[in-house]
């Protein structure tokens, strides 16, 4: 018989700017396999303007094996619903935390890869939460997809970013997710590159 339990979990998040002169937070969500003290450097040239915030996703793991290096991943199949329901919460936990110490007046949420899926989610969980949703490489969640929450109207300011010699994404493909993101009112962005964040398009899209 399956059971569960609830307990309380220590999270990890990384930052990366002076709140002190910044305006905007964004948070970052990394991709899977990827640890947020490193994938964070990757926002390194955006400047004082903003304040990153970089949580982890929920699940360390060995890259190769049972030893070496570690990655970070948001869920897998397995009790899909509850490693949603547990990521939205720790999220909504850690803005709460951010904003009480810091009064800034535009908060963006940006998702790459696998954490572009969390970072929709937690973002329509409460539109309330930021001025807009940055899709980085990755498909848009299929529960979400299927909800009525997701109002091409809403997402005027919403953005999705791929880069041309994506590795996961054969051309035929890129097409499809830039008609879909077209499609719901988001504004898309490509660029000459491969599965990664591009420096000079993130300042592009932040523009």
């Amino acid at each position: 018989m399956k059971n569960y339990i609830q307990s309380s979990k220590t999270f990890r998040y990384f930052t990366l700017g002076n709140p002190e002169k910044a305006k905007k937070i964004l948070f970052v969500l990394h991709g899977y396999g990827q640890l947020p003290e490193y994938f964070i450097q990757k926002f390194n040239d955006l400047g004082d303007e903003y304040f990153i915030v970089a949580p982890e996703g929920m699940h360390r793991f060995y890259l190769k094996g049972s030893s070496g290096r570690v990655g970070a991943s948001w869920m897998t199949k397995e009790e899909r619903l509850t490693d949603i329901s547990d990521t939205i919460n720790f999220l909504n936990t850690l803005y709460t935390h951010v904003a009480k110490q810091f009064d800034m007046n535009q908060i963006s949420i940006l998702g790459f890869s696998q954490g572009a899926a969390a970072a929709a989610r937690w973002f329509y969980s409460n539109e309330k939460l930021a001025s807009q949703l940055i899709i980085w490489a990755s498909v848009f969640p299929p529960d979400l997809e299927r909800s009525s929450e997701i109002n091409p109207s809403n997402s005027l300011s919403n953005k999705f970013v791929i880069g041309k010699q994506d590795e996961f994404f054969d051309e035929q493909q890129q097409n499809e997710l830039m008609q879909f993101y077209k499609e719901n009112g988001f504004e898309v962005f490509r660029f000459d590159g491969k599965h990664d964040i591009d420096p000079s398009t993130l300042t592009r899209v932040l523009s």
